[in-house]
This record gives structure tokens, sequence and C-alpha cells, in this order.
């Protein structure tokens, strides 16, 4: 098979990828039930006005409700207000969203139903500082944990503690009325409380866990941050709480389905799939070289499986941004892998983000091929030490080798594949 050929299979593979997470494939057969009362649908996340869309088409009668979700990824809806605000770093357009939702939702009946639309993106869309905590104590929290390496579990656990929305205190605030969640998950292992930092669902964690994640990485929060985190008053609601017994929680849209769906187009073209896992973390780079070592054991000596094989995985890995460039988790794990591969003849591949936007960038991701290294050089461009300035976004688009989707209007994380020919 030419790289060219490889190329158009690896990005069939990410194609299928994505729209096997595509609301339209799945917000309609887990619809609920209509209530007796009013329907007010809510909802946060790259991909969640795509789902109200979907939802209006799909629903018998009227609705109600509010949607935020990121500047670029809205769609026309006739009944569901959607709003657009800023991610990663929060603005006040969220904020404002995420107060008029918590209000929206208040008051209601037994006899009301809300759904909850909920996909990644959703903890930086949806800001509602606690009380004592500003906007901007908030974004400058936001932006140290994103250039810090915590993953995102350990990221949402802090949000959620300086939050007055997430963490189940949107489903709390609608009690008794019933609360239905379909969630689109970006997180490894599908944890749903970490979706969004789980608006809608009992958060296990603590005010404790989150000052010990502050001190961790040195996060060098305002002080206000700090003396709500200490005081720890008002608690997230937990598991078994009462307000949130009712509350039905559905996963409809998984990475592993997504990276089932690239494996099946996979073995249409003949190439052997192997997926090594849904959920892998861990620095971006660091995974880079592991999974370079897979390949050329794979090159060499058939190993875990014989040429042609891809090695499909998903996850979400981390930057510890130390350079000035924009980090980006999908090219630094690229640029890595090359530079472990070394020119190795017959391997190429993929890495990008299923929403479209790797890191701070409007990019996917990108392609490497044997010859990425050499035609870099040739350029005047020092693979390594792009690679130290977390400069993956400016290597690739050198090269002419990113890979731009504009919005997809899903989001199930990550997407890899190793081809070894």
């Amino acid at each position: 098979m030419t790289p060219e050929a490889t190329r158009k299979v690896l990005r069939s593979m990410f194609d299928a990828a994505v729209a096997a997470a595509m609301p339209a494939q799945c917000v309609p057969q887990n619809l609920p039930a209509k209530p007796k009362g009013r329907t007010i649908v809510v909802g946060t996340g790259k991909a969640s006005a795509a789902m109200a869309q979907v939802l209006e088409r799909s629903w018998d009668g009227p609705l109600s409700g509010l949607i935020v979700t990121r500047y670029g990824h809205a769609v026309p809806c006739r009944q569901i207000e959607i709003v657009e605000a800023a991610h990663p770093v929060p603005d006040d357009a969220g904020t404002m969203g995420a107060r008029r939702m918590l209000a929206m939702v208040q008051g209601l009946s037994k006899d009301d139903l809300v759904i909850a639309l909920i996909s990644g993106g959703g903890s930086a869309l949806l800001s509602l500082p606690a009380e004592g905590i500003t906007v901007e104590d908030k974004r400058a929290v936001n932006r140290a944990l994103l250039k810090s390496g915590a993953p995102i579990s350990e990221m949402n656990c802090v949000r959620k503690h300086l939050s007055a929305i997430k963490g189940g205190r949107l489903a709390a605030a609608a009690h008794p009325a019933r609360v239905v969640s379909l969630v689109i998950s970006d997180v490894p292992g599908d944890d749903l409380a970490a979706v969004g930092s789980g608006p809608t669902v009992a958060d296990p964690t603590t005010f404790a866990q989150a000052r010990a994640i502050i001190a961790k990485y040195k996060i060098d929060a305002p002080a206000s941050v700090i003396r709500h985190l200490e005081q720890a008053i008002d608690e997230t609601p937990k598991p078994g709480d009462p307000r949130l017994v009712g509350v039905e929680t559905k996963l409809i849209a998984s990475p592993q389905k997504s990276l089932e769906a690239a494996a099946a187009i996979a073995r249409k073209a003949g190439i052997t799939p192997l997926i090594l896992g849904d959920s892998i973390e861990g620095e971006a780079r660091e995974v880079g070289y592991v999974m370079a070592g897979i390949a050329l054991q794979s090159r060499r000596f058939g190993q875990p499986l014989p040429a042609p094989c891809v090695l499909i995985s998903g996850g979400e890995t981390t930057v510890t941004v130390r350079g000035t460039g924009a980090g980006g988790r999908n090219v630094e794990f690229l640029l890595a892998l090359a530079l472990k591969l070394d020119g190795a003849e017959k391997i190429l591949a993929l890495a990008a983000d299923t929403d479209g936007v790797d890191g701070a960038r409007e990019v996917a991701g990108a392609f490497i091929t044997a010859d990425t290294l050499s035609r870099a050089r040739a350029m005047g461009i020092d693979p390594w030490a792009s690679l130290a300035n977390n400069d993956g976004h400016g290597f690739f688009e050198k090269l002419g080798d990113q890979i731009i989707t504009g919005p997809t209007l899903t989001n199930v994380n990550d997407f890899r594949a190793v081809y070894i020919g």
C-alpha cells in the first residue's frame, strides 16, 4: 500500500470514529417518555447544541431550555436557546448561561422532566463560581491546571469544588423533577461524574482531594480559592443524596464505540486492527515514545501483530507546557512518535481530537510518515527543539500535515492510529 493510500485509510478510520459518536446516531433511541408536566432541556459541551437539534426533531411535544456550547459549535434550534461561550478558559458568557440554566430548573414539580445533554468541554463552558470566588479567579486556576499536566479527572475535581453548578448541583436544584441525562463521554474510563464535571451526577470527590491536587501541581491559586477550599462549606452532592436518587444517566456514545468503528474500516482495507485501549493517559510525548516501541516491535518481529496492522487507541493524554508553543496533546504525541521511529520505513500515523480542536488551536491533529523528520530538517526545522518548545502545531503546520476539520459537533476524545506495513 502506498503512503498516500495509507493516509486515506487512516483518515477514513478517523472519520468513522467521529461518525459513530454523532448525535444523530445516538440521541433519538435514548430519549425518555414524555412527562405529564413540562419538558425542560439543558446541557453543555461541544456536542450539546447538535444533541439539542436532534432532540427537537425527534420530540413530539413542546420543549423549552438552554444549551451552552463552544464558540463555533452552535446549530439552529427552534425551541431550545443556544448560547456560545469560551473553551478551554471560561468567559462571562458561560457564567451568565450557567446562572440562567440553574434558575431555569428550580421550582419544578415531580411531574416535570429535565433532559440534560452533556458532552466533553462542559467543565469550562458551564462556569458558575461558588460564592466568594470570581470568574477571573476561576480562569486563573483553570489556566494553571491546563499547563500543569494534571489529568482530566484531577482537573475536574478542582473545578467541581469551585462551582455552584457542577458535581451534581444542577440535578439537585431540579429536584423533585425527573432528570434524565444523555452523555457523550470524552473521559478515560467513561466516568460519568467526570464528563463536563458531572453537573447531574453525584460527586464522590471531596474538598480535601481538591486541596491535595492544588498542592500536588503547585498551583498558585488566588486567596479566595484557597480560602474556599480550606473552609470546605457546602460539599458537592454525594452518592445516595436523596435529591439525586431518581436521576437517570445514559451513556449514549463513548470512545470505545468509536475505536470499534475505526477498526471495522481497517479490516475492510485488509489491515489487521489492534485496539490498545480507550482510556490511555499520561504525558503525550511519553505515550508517543511507548507507541513507537510497540510499532517497531511489530515491524521487526511481527509482535504483537504482523504487518500490515494498525494500532488504535483513545483516551486523553496531557501536555505539561514548558515552552512557548501552544501545546496540543495529539501533535505532541505525533512529534515524539516520529522522533523515536527515526524514519522507520512503512510506519505512518494519525492522531487527532474527535471534536476538531487539539488543545488551544482550531486544528484536530496531524499525520506523520517515514519522511516527516527528513522533510522538516530540509526546511531548517529542528524536530527536537520543536518538541522541547511544545510546538507540535507549528511543526506540522510548516510541513502541511495538519488535519483541519472544523467543529465536528461531537467529542469522544483523542483518536490515534499507527499503521505498520
